[in-house]
């Protein structure tokens, strides 16, 4: 990596950049020659422009590919219980799920001006051909860049060089991108962990309210799988579809209190909790009908929330397992569109 001077400029103003990495024309389509260190605003918009840790881990390696330029290859792994590629730059998609072993176990960035030859001698000799297919046996040099939040190895970028070396100036530049990528993983970890502990919870107490009725054990489950079905078969997004899982899966359990008003009591349960609002209001209107003759507040058609007529029609469909029964209550107690998706979800 080099400075590049301005044109006809003897010396920068103070304003200038202070870093610029000459690019190789074929290392980012259309990109212009020079490579300009965004703000940090940008940076981060750009590497969370796709949802989950394999979408950052994905932007984080096109990143690093435009800050060093040149003919460059490179992956990700995530390191949870095994190392694991999760995203690929350049390379074939099949080696995403592989389990690896590699030259990023230890806590510091490294430069490998030797190839590959280590990955090859710590992974078993059946993957050597996959290996070779990628092109892997033609590096010559890598850059392994561990992946940390809170001094916990979370996993590594790595980037192949096909043809020379990376400069110092290349390196930092890479680090650098490599510490902002580990505190935004170590979000997305905290918040899947808190996800999954809320799913335990939230199935645990479902799962109690049933055990005082045999015949229930299992309905939440059901219902929240075929609610989650039509969700998706409505283009909901994984956010929304968390919150209709949420109401399908607590929608019955104000049942412990009995069954006069159990509805508005497992609304109640979803109280207070924001992230939560739409799956509450499922939860206590998934009771109204269609035609308006329902409970609470007897509302009508598109009037009742959307989350609640997807869990209105699942509960139907898992307690009489009769797609007839549910074509019988269409545009009566049922949303007509929402009976059609589901036939189709289940042929």
């Amino acid at each position: 990596m080099f400075r590049r001077p301005r044109p006809q400029t003897p010396a920068p103003p103070a304003t200038a950049p202070a870093a610029a990495v000459e690019l190789a024309p074929q290392a980012v389509a259309g990109a212009p020659s020079v490579y300009q260190e965004p703000d940090t605003g940008k940076l981060l918009a750009e590497l969370l422009s796709r949802p989950g840790p394999e979408g950052l881990l994905e932007n984080a390696l096109s990143q690093l590919a435009e800050r060093v330029g040149g003919d460059v290859k490179g992956y990700a792994v995530l390191r949870r219980g095994q190392d694991r590629v999760v995203a690929v730059l350049l390379y074939p998609r099949r080696l995403v799920g592989l389990s690896l072993a590699g030259p990023w176990t230890a806590a510091r960035p490294r430069l490998i001006n030797s190839g590959t030859g280590e990955l090859y001698a710590m992974n078993d000799e059946m993957l050597h051909p996959q290996f070779d297919e990628a092109g892997m046996n033609q590096v010559s040099a890598s850059l392994v860049l561990p992946i940390a939040d809170k001094g916990r190895s979370l996993g590594a970028l790595v980037l192949d060089r096909l043809k020379g070396g990376f400069s110092q100036e290349q390196q930092d530049s890479a680090q650098k991108l490599a510490g902002v990528v580990g505190p935004l993983l170590g979000l997305m970890d905290a918040r899947e962990e808190a996800r999954a502990t809320a799913r335990t919870i939230a199935s645990a107490v479902a799962e109690m309210t049933e055990s005082l009725d045999f015949d229930s054990v299992g309905h939440a489950q059901s219902v929240a799988d075929v609610a989650v079905r039509l969700g998706r078969s409505l283009g909901l997004v994984e956010r929304e579809l968390d919150e209709v899982w949420f109401a399908a899966t607590l929608h019955d359990v104000g049942k412990l209190l009995g069954e006069e008003d159990h509805a508005q009591v497992s609304a109640n349960v979803l109280h207070g909790v924001s992230s939560l609002g739409q799956a509450q209001l499922a939860v206590r209107h998934h009771h109204e009908r269609w035609d308006g003759q329902g409970t609470p507040d007897k509302l009508v058609g598109e009037d009742i929330p959307l989350y609640a007529r997807i869990l209105a029609v699942a509960n139907a469909y898992v307690r009489t397992g009769d797609l007839d029964v549910l074509r019988g209550q269409a545009g009566k107690a049922l949303d007509a569109r929402l009976v059609g998706l589901l036939e189709r979800s289940v042929q």
